[in-house]
């Protein structure tokens, strides 16, 4: 048996349609069937993880890395969850407030942004096909366990707040904004539970991924897949280069790989 990670943004998903193509959901429904694991490892909360239906009325997933690592789940199970310092939450909220750029808050069963703007609302609802965010206060979400920040802020903004939060852990794969999760909390991270709990060896797992937030679990996998359509760096990082997702990436890699 194997465990197979998968990044959902720009890996399962395509940013184009929004839809998982047919091609990698008949080639999972056969992964499924000779009795490998099928595990989702996105930087989405829970609550906005709603482009995956093709495979979840099917009964496809057995478990879930979210938040970059932050809060893992198999069925009704929490396997791990690590909030972020309360301390660098504060510095976060308080620089994105003084920047004025948005900031999403994510605690554990719910999500909402502050300073949204025509800028996230778009990222969001329309590139990422997400619900509408529910709008708070740059400090009431502070009274709650936060678990992912995500302020937009670009990458020379990032490079002058990342030194404040030392305990946080930042991984971008938008351009528009940076997730943030607590020190050591990755997808890597996720990868360590899920075998753990399965008793797979971390050699018998396979990451597919196409962000900067998928380098530590394509690091740390036994395989590591890239997308044609990933970054450079993924791509250098990888064992394999697939096809892009509207390519049939997912179903050329698994087949290549002997998986189906």
């Amino acid at each position: 048996m194997k465990l197979l990670f998968f990044d959902i943004d720009g890996t399962l998903v395509s940013f184009n349609t929004h839809r998982i193509p047919d091609s990698a959901v008949s080639a999972l429904e056969e992964v499924g069937k000779r009795g490998h694991k099928i595990i989702i490892a996105t930087g989405r909360p829970r609550a906005i993880i709603t482009n995956l239906g093709q495979l979840q009325s099917r009964g496809l997933i057995d478990g879930y890395v979210t938040m970059n690592g932050a809060y893992c789940f198999a069925g009704d199970r929490v396997l791990y969850k690590s909030p972020i310092a309360h301390a660098d939450a504060e510095t976060i909220a308080e620089t994105s407030r003084r920047l004025g750029v948005p900031c999403i808050f994510v605690d554990e069963h719910s999500i909402a942004v502050a300073g949204g703007n025509e800028l996230s609302r778009k990222t969001f609802e329309d590139d990422l096909a997400a619900p509408p965010l529910a709008a708070t206060d740059y400090t009431a979400p502070l009274a709650k366990d936060i678990y992912q920040l995500t302020p937009f802020l670009d990458e020379t903004q990032q490079q002058q707040v990342q030194p404040l939060t030392p305990n946080c852990e930042y991984g971008r794969w938008h351009p528009a904004f940076v997730d943030i999760t607590a020190r050591g909390t990755n997808k890597a991270g996720g990868i360590r539970i899920f075998t753990e709990y399965y008793g797979v060896p971390v050699g018998d797992t396979v990451a597919f991924g196409d962000g900067g937030n998928d380098l530590p679990m394509i690091r740390c996998a036994g395989t590591g897949v890239a997308m044609g359509n990933a970054n450079d760096d993924v791509k250098r990082e990888a064992d394999m280069v697939t096809s892009s997702v509207d390519d049939d990436g997912i179903a050329e890699a698994l087949a290549r790989l002997g998986l189906i």
